[in-house]
């Protein structure tokens, strides 16, 4: 009897359907990711995917569990930033407010050259504690180097080449997406083109991707830019320029000469795309103002260095010198985000905590300064040293990225806002203001070039099979809230946010959902939707 029960369950499940959608979202005005113009329609989700699409604005007759009318609202994919920095952050506010509500479901981390150690053990403490956000990350070059050879200033022997080799196989085989490098950071501003190229070379045969910070994006941003494209041509690999910009006074302009550098790469062949944040000051660690060969070692050893007085003496001339090459009067562009040994100096520039220790105003002065402030502590920093003619000018190229280039806000600090705001910023101020990109090409930016770009098979795309990250908001009231002054607040104008299916954002707050997942690199060098 148990037997023919069984067999005639097997054949009445057999023919039976799924009674109703996990979520349905209906009146929508769909801006599908591919640039294409938005189009009517309802969207059913199940099990984590987008199930079916209904075009047209006549409601489907299809029972949810849930059902969200968008009332004529954009139905977007899920933002994907290429550009993060959370190793440390999300495991400490692992609902990464900051992303969710600024409409990010997909973060690329470990640039600049910095990344986890072990990146298998980093995709298992992000499965295990569970995400708001979904994670993948590149193998940082800085901690390659670091691990395989420390911090000394020296070119790489052959016995640390393959100690480096060893590593980013490791690497590779548990997930990155590609290697990044930070040639203005420790220890890879030590590194020549050639050790770059090897590691490159290593992660090409795993089908990644290159993403660089590069040596310099200031007086000698060509020379690095030509850098970054010889590398990619050695290496015969996809190459991301990271936060793309000409920095400095004597630089503001320059934005034609380096952008027509990327195009005539795309041009010969190469593929070459790069990212950009949608504001005129940049952020990075106070040590960056010092000369290289003075970090020899890491910061302790800077601080030997400076209680030399000719040495340090040199290390302040040199300071002095770079900035007037600069054309930069004061370090006052220069201000502090967060200094760990006195955070009474947050918020306030170089030029003011100087005078606030009794000396007179010039360069020589505020580079002593500095130096007494790394004695204690590095510091983040918000470096105002942008134009907006050259922002605006790069924003308007079609294979350029938005990217925040920020970690998971703690709350705590003066952070640069674009840890916050960059999408809504986008969105708000450079298409529905200014006009200086249409609201399809910015969404498709946002979505399936970054996904295409990076290999995140599955995302990007609003079709029937892929991965439920989506994003409902207001194209009229959708902006950035956060300020230099004043940078810890949400965007604005964001509805929803549906990470794999499950609603983060439900009408316009975080409900705590952490259905985020690891995103390890697929065993391909092609990118299917």
């Amino acid at each position: 009897m148990q037997k023919i029960f069984c067999i005639l369950l097997c054949l009445f499940t057999a023919g039976t359907v799924r009674a109703q959608s996990d979520l349905l979202i209906t009146n929508a005005r769909i801006l599908d990711g591919t640039g294409n113009s938005w189009y009517w329609g309802s969207v059913e989700i199940e099990d984590g995917l987008i199930h079916k699409i209904h075009k047209g604005k006549t409601t489907p007759s299809v029972a949810a569990m849930k059902t969200i009318d968008a009332k004529g609202l954009i139905l977007s994919p899920g933002f994907i930033d290429v550009h993060a920095h959370i190793e440390s952050g999300i495991f400490e506010r692992p609902t990464a407010d900051n992303y969710i509500y600024d409409g990010v479901t997909t973060v690329v981390t470990g640039n600049c050259g910095n990344s986890f150690d072990d990146i298998g053990e980093f995709f298992r403490k992000i499965d295990s504690m569970k995400t708001s956000v979904n994670i993948a990350t590149l193998a940082g070059h800085n901690t390659i180097r670091r691990l395989g050879m420390g911090l000394t200033n020296k070119l790489a022997s052959k016995e640390d080449l393959t100690a480096m080799g060893t590593l980013i196989n490791k690497a590779m085989t548990d997930g990155a997406v590609g290697l990044s490098t930070g040639l203005i950071y420790l220890p890879g501003m030590y590194s020549n083109t050639d050790e770059v190229v090897l590691l490159a070379t290593l992660a090409r045969q795993f089908g990644g991707v290159y993403a660089t910070h590069m040596r310099n994006e200031g007086l000698k941003v060509t020379e690095a830019i030509n850098e970054a494209i010889n590398i990619g041509k050695k290496a015969n690999i996809p190459v991301q320029i990271s936060h793309f910009k000409v920095s400095g006074k004597a630089n503001w302009g320059r934005s034609t000469t380096t952008l027509n550098m990327v195009k005539a790469a795309r041009a010969e062949g190469l593929d070459i795309t790069i990212d950009q944040y949608p504001y005129t000051a940049s952020s990075t660690n106070l040590a960056t103002q010092v000369p290289d060969w003075a970090l020899d070692g890491g910061l302790d050893s800077l601080r030997v260095r400076i209680k030399d007085k000719t040495t340090r003496s040199r290390i302040v001339k040199e300071m002095k010198d770079n900035k007037e090459e600069g054309k930069m009067k004061s370090f006052a562009f220069a201000v502090v985000a967060n200094y760990p040994a006195d955070s009474s100096l947050n918020g306030k520039n170089i030029s003011e905590i100087n005078k606030m220790r009794g000396r007179k105003s010039n360069l020589t002065n505020e580079a002593e300064t500095i130096l007494d402030m790394l004695e204690k502590s590095n510091a983040q920093m918000v470096y105002h040293t942008m134009n907006e003619d050259d922002v605006k000018y790069f924003m308007q190229y079609p294979f350029n990225m938005p990217a925040a280039d920020g970690g998971v806000s703690n709350g705590k600090g003066v952070p640069h806002p674009r840890t916050y705001g960059t999408n809504a910023r986008v969105l708000g101020r450079y298409v529905r203001e200014l006009k200086v990109l249409s609201l399809e090409d910015a969404i498709r930016r946002m979505t399936s070039l970054p996904a295409q770009k990076f290999n995140l098979v599955k995302r990007g795309l609003i079709l029937e099979g892929m991965a439920a990250d989506l994003v409902l908001f207001d194209e009229n009231t959708i902006s950035d809230a956060a300020t230099f002054e004043q940078p810890h607040q949400f965007s604005k104008g964001i509805l929803y946010v549906i990470v794999n299916g499950q609603i983060v954002i439900d009408n316009g707050k975080h409900n705590g959902a952490k259905t985020g997942m690891s995103l390890r690199r697929k065993n391909t060098t092609t990118y299917a939707y």
